[in-house]
């Protein structure tokens, strides 16, 4: 078998080597616990308020204003918990694209505490209808708009800017899943009109299990995990010292090397859609992935009606070498049917393929995939 392509980097993105090499010093040392006071624990806790400066420095935030967690789906359940336990919040209003790590737990909010989940309507493209949030919070009471900056399955793009303007215009609450564009664009917090916001260190070349939640200085908030006093009281439990120095330099790498990459990748998704147009013209492409300046630059999201009748085409390019995903992570494998593409294109039944690329991917990988697709549709 030829060398593995692998083009699944939405869903995790395999380690930076100096991001190793940096994890694996920090499992040896120091092991003191950060919150002890003595020169093992001081030193513990160098590494983990060192990273916090780094990252607030980069994103125009203050340190107590991030959270490390465990990841994404940690990070943005906390933020959707707060709002409603701490910021007096009875409504959330969301929609049908987000990832089930919002939509979930909006669901459990909603039953858990009696508050009222209100979804918006996306078109064929997966677009928000603004018009309608507006309407919607025009309405009353004050609500909690929960909607991601990178759609992790189409790639659409969210003008943050525009869309929390008009949450605050209402008195509301914005909060944006923004694991697919953390470290991959520049994000200033300092203008940005967001409340909270969500990364996950496994996307953008560092270690799984670590991540951080933005929350705004102004917003008053207590713990999401009690049981002491760590993280501002806000995260109880020891903190992952390791973890959070390694996505400290997985995240310093990628704001150094954001234009080279971008530039890197930007080139090799053109160079996908310009393939997949001329070799398999039947393709057709879903949401704003097409729109460079609309869409992640790491993402293409395609359908595939000539392989209407194959339900094992994720598993036969598997065999061959290739890693591509059917939508997130969840369902990376296999042909079963993405929330995401039922909402914006529920009469679908054709594959849906996820290609997303990263730092190492080639046009060379691209080709063979290219060629793999042609020579099974024949």
């Amino acid at each position: 078998m030829a060398e593995p392509i692998y083009l699944d980097n939405a869903a995790t993105t395999p380690m930076h080597t100096e991001v190793q090499a940096r994890f694996t010093e920090l499992l040896a040392g120091p092991y003191g616990n950060p919150s002890s006071t003595h020169g093992f624990g001081r030193k513990a806790r160098i590494v983990v308020e060192s990273a916090r400066k780094a990252i607030a420095k980069e994103l125009h935030c203050q340190p107590g204003e991030l959270v490390f967690t465990s990841g994404g789906t940690e990070a943005d359940n906390a933020a959707l918990s707060l709002a409603i336990t701490d910021l007096g919040i009875t409504r959330i209003i969301t929609a049908p694209t987000e990832h089930h790590a919002v939509l979930h737990a909006a669901e459990r909010l909603a039953k858990v505490h009696k508050v009222s989940l209100e979804i918006l309507p996306v078109n064929a493209l997966g677009e928000p209808d603004l018009a309608v949030l507006e309407q919607k919070l025009q309405a009353g009471p004050r609500a909690l708009v929960s909607l991601m900056h990178g759609n992790n399955e189409i790639g659409n793009l969210l003008d943050l800017k525009k869309v929390g303007d008009l949450v605050h215009q209402y008195e509301g609450v914005f909060h944006s899943d923004t694991v697919q564009t953390v470290a991959h664009f520049p994000i200033n917090l300092q203008d940005l009109p967001v409340d909270f916001i969500t990364a996950s260190g496994h996307k953008f070349y560092g270690p799984k299990g670590v991540g951080f939640l933005f929350v705004r200085a102004n917003h008053k908030v207590g713990s999401f995990i009690t049981g002491g006093a760590q993280e501002r009281n806000l995260r109880g439990g020891t903190e992952n010292v390791a973890g959070i120095g390694a996505l400290h330099k997985a995240f310093e790498l990628a704001y150094q090397n954001l234009a080279s990459e971008k530039a890197h990748i930007s080139e090799l998704k053109q160079y996908l859609l310009a393939q997949l147009k001329e070799h398999l013209p039947q393709t057709r492409f879903n949401g704003l992935s097409e729109q460079m300046d609309r869409s992640l630059y790491t993402l293409v999201s395609a359908v595939f009606p000539q392989f209407l009748n194959d339900s094992m085409l994720l598993f036969n390019l598997d065999l061959k070498g290739i890693a591509v995903s059917g939508g997130s992570a969840c369902t990376s494998g296999s042909l079963q049917g993405s929330h995401v593409i039922k909402a914006i294109k529920p009469e679908n039944e054709a594959p849906v393929i996820r290609f997303s690329l990263g730092k190492d991917n080639t046009r060379e990988h691209i080709d063979a995939v290219v060629k793999a697709l042609k020579e099974m549709q024949k």
